[in-house]
């Protein structure tokens, strides 16, 4: 499990980037030399690149599966307990 910081971390991240995201897109646009000074001046976790997805669960970075929003060890506790509809554990 991961740390209540860690989480809370990329919360603020999220956040963060979801302010600048339309002052961003305009530097972007711009593309001349000033701008380019601006962007260099936004905070480091303003961008995007800087987010990283975490299982809604646990925190777990690493093993995330997008579609269900949790990490590969979560997925497969959760459809072995039925609690996601449509998925069954493979056997043949």
């Amino acid at each position: 499990m991961a740390k209540e910081s860690m989480k809370a971390r990329e919360v603020k991240r999220a956040k963060l980037v979801a302010k600048y995201a339309e002052k961003r897109a305009q530097l972007k646009k711009k593309g001349d030399y000033e701008a380019y000074v601006a962007l260099q001046a936004l905070p480091k976790n303003a961008s995007p690149v800087r987010l990283h997805n975490r299982c809604k669960i646990t925190g777990r970075p690493k093993g995330y599966v997008r579609q269900f929003g949790v990490s590969r060890i979560q997925l497969r506790e959760m459809a072995s307990a039925g609690l996601i509809p449509g998925v069954r554990k493979a056997s043949w």
